[in-house]
């Protein structure tokens, strides 16, 4: 999906709603069994329900990873049950020297058809590179995180300039706004309105509405350009609305009202 189609989707779904998929196997409703069969059902069920207003999904790849071989084929069938019509974005934050990038861009952008990963920039350009080769493919780095940790290095002095802001304004050189995005936590809007100043153009990635405390008015007012330029994404908020027999509809709902808040300010 390339940038064009991306806002497509936004004016047309009048919404920038990223759904997680964090699903972890114990939160499952009780309508479900604790199983591999009844984490991709609970899955394909609230893609179902919140396809109307979703934009995007995220998967993160973690909490499909530690299950081994099974899971993997568990996040594959979640994959293939998205609509086409949306960014299907594979939250692995992966980044490594030139040929091991090489290798996980294949995976996740060949033999799996995500078209958008997260990584993390740590290592430099060449680690980058073979990601951003890929045509119609996003890369979104990280940026500035909601994490506890994340002053530990990221606000951090380098040559007069915060580390994320250094980071953002020299990963920009490797790619373009029709190819890079970056992630920038919805708890940090005072920052994200400097980080916008630095790149007008380019969509971000925004974690950490609903249940981490983010304000969906405040990033939106920080952040928002004229194409929007923005992906928030919601994922214990909406897989988790309810834990009983209608935890459908509970998903829908909590979708519906974050898109509803949303076509205001489109």
């Amino acid at each position: 999906m390339n940038k064009q189609d991306l806002i497509h989707q936004i004016r047309s779904k009048q919404s920038y709603l990223c759904t997680g998929l964090d699903t972890q196997m114990e939160k499952l409703p009780s309508v479900f069994s604790k199983n591999g069969q009844g984490l991709v059902d609970f899955n394909r069920n609230i893609i179902d329900a919140t396809s109307d207003y979703s934009v995007a999904y995220k998967i993160n790849t973690a909490f499909y990873e530690q299950y081994g071989k099974a899971g993997w084929e568990w996040m594959e069938e979640t994959l293939h049950h998205l609509p086409s019509n949306t960014l299907k974005i594979a939250d692995a934050k992966r980044g490594d020297i030139g040929n091991t990038s090489s290798m996980y861009a294949k995976a996740f952008f060949e033999t799996l058809p995500f078209d958008a990963i997260t990584v993390a920039p740590y290592m430099g350009e060449d680690s980058l590179r073979p990601f951003l080769e890929f045509k119609d493919k996003w890369v979104i780095c990280l940026a500035l995180t909601s994490n506890a940790g994340h002053a530990d290095f990221q606000l951090g002095e380098y040559e007069g300039k915060k580390l994320y802001e250094r980071v953002i304004e020299t990963v920009c050189k490797w790619g373009s706004e029709e190819n890079l995005m970056f992630v920038v936590g919805a708890t940090r809007a005072k920052s994200v309105e400097e980080i916008r100043a630095i790149i007008p153009n380019h969509f971000l990635l925004v974690p950490g509405v609903g249940a981490q405390g983010g304000s969906l008015k405040d990033i939106t007012t920080a952040a928002a350009n004229e194409d929007m330029g923005l992906l928030v994404n919601s994922s214990r908020g909406i897989l988790y609305a309810s834990s009983g027999e209608d935890y459908k509809e509970a998903a829908a709902a909590e979708a519906q009202k974050l898109a509803a808040e949303m076509a205001t300010y489109l």
